[in-house]
């Protein structure tokens, strides 16, 4: 195990210095598309939460408080852990493969010439 001696810190997005700010838009040049996969939940002793990314400079190693909407994150993963029948045993709506019905009736094909 390596032992470092740096600084570790826990920091907002908002608050971060010039330096960490660097070392983050580094990591992370997108922004909150890069982070997202990397960031982990971490509980507060008084039963709260907060996702933070882990980023690491010369002199300290920070966690960086990011803005996670749990609410769409638990939407998506609970739609992806589900099965395809609704609680009667019927199929959900799912979009059928006829596009058609969402056509504005016009042809499409004058554009193309």
């Amino acid at each position: 195990m390596i032992n470092t001696n740096k600084k570790r810190r826990v920091v907002s997005y908002d608050n971060m210095d010039d330096m960490l700010r660097a070392a983050f838009d580094e990591k992370y040049p997108k922004g909150v598309i890069d982070y997202l996969p990397d960031a982990n939940k971490y509980d507060k002793p008084d039963g709260t939460s907060f996702y933070a990314v882990t980023i690491e400079t010369d002199q300290c190693i920070a966690l960086v408080k990011v803005n996670v909407n749990v609410d769409a994150a638990e939407d998506i993963e609970n739609w992806l852990n589900s099965d395809d029948t609704s609680d009667d045993g019927d199929q959900e709506n799912i979009p059928d493969e006829n596009i058609s019905q969402y056509s504005n009736g016009e042809d499409d094909s004058a554009d193309s010439e």
